[in-house]
Formats: C-alpha cells, sequence, structure tokens
C-alpha cells in the first residue's frame, strides 16, 4: 500500500469521529485506530504479559514524595510541586513506562548515574509502540519518580537530572 494512501488515511480518522479504520487490498491491509483524547485505557496484567516482554523489568527505585503528585482531580502535579531540584524529564504522551528493554536486562538508568543528552532513560509503550525517553540535558540521574510497568500521562515527570 502506498504511504500516499495510508497519510490519506490517517487525514480521514482525524476528521471524522471513528474510532478505527481498517483497508483491505488483496494481501496488503492497514488498520489504524486511535483512542479518544482524554480517555485513559488500561490493558489487562495478562495482556501486557503476552505482548510485552519488558512488563516484568525490574525497576529502578522511585524516589520517595513528601506527598502525591496526582491532585484529587487525576492531574499531573506541574513543575517544582515537591520535586528534587534539577532538570524534570517529563513523560511526552500517555503509555506504560518500563526501566528496562526486557525482563532479563537492567534498568536504562539508576539513581546517581551519569547521562549524556540524548541517552535513554526509559521507553514508554503506547499503543503497542515502544518510544525511548531520551534526557534532553547531560547530568546526574537525581530522581526517578515511576516505576517499571506504571501507566502514566502526558506530562507525568519522569526523572530529575542535576
Amino acid at each position: 500500500m502506498d504511504l500516499r494512501k495510508i497519510k490519506k488515511l490517517i487525514d480521514l480518522l482525524e476528521e471524522s469521529n471513528l474510532a478505527e479504520i481498517e483497508i483491505k487490498e488483496g494481501e496488503e491491509s492497514v488498520r489504524l485506530s486511535r483512542i479518544p483524547t482524554g480517555v485513559a485505557v488500561a490493558a489487562p496484567a495478562a495482556a501486557l504479559e503476552v505482548r510485552s516482554p519488558a512488563a516484568a523489568a525490574p525497576a529502578a527505585a522511585p524516589m520517595p514524595m513528601s506527598s502525591p503528585t496526582e491532585s484529587a482531580t487525576g492531574g499531573t502535579a506541574k513543575a517544582g510541586a515537591d520535586l528534587p531540584p534539577g532538570h524534570v524529564v517529563r513523560a511526552p504522551m500517555v503509555g506504560t513506562y518500563y526501566a528496562a528493554p526486557a525482563p532479563d536486562k537492567p534498568a536504562f538508568v539508576t539513581v546517581g548515574q551519569q547521562v549524556k543528552a540524548g541517552e535513554t532513560l526509559g521507553i514508554i509503550e503506547a499503543m503497542k509502540m515502544f518510544n525511548p525517553i531520551e534526557a534532553d540535558v547531560a547530568g546526574t540521574v537525581v530522581a526517578i519518580l515511576c516505576e517499571s510497568g506504571q501507566p502514566i500521562e502526558f506530562d507525568q515527570p519522569l526523572f530529575v537530572i542535576g
């Protein structure tokens, strides 16, 4: 299937109220689906284990916080709310955070580790795609604010780099 056709299908999906489109042409098929904005979807734990070998990855110990990061309305805490000083790396999307590339592999980073700009800090699984979370500054990992396998929200603080 031509890339232009796929782009047109994406545009059609965005302009419509459809949640999913599936097109088959001969042996080729394309299935596009989206989650409506503002809807949180939790995958069953069994599905995560089957689909994602990183689900059982060892987690770096999250830094204890003096108060929860979420407000009573379910929103995510903003910068400076009980976070240690340093550069805050935030989630660029909604998904499931994993600290390691696979369950039997070590975590990408640990507290106290030196990182360079562009180095992978963790991954977020969103719609069966694994997206690397990269350091945008060089420094030392001061805090890891989430656990492996934890669902995360857009703009949620994930790491603090000092």
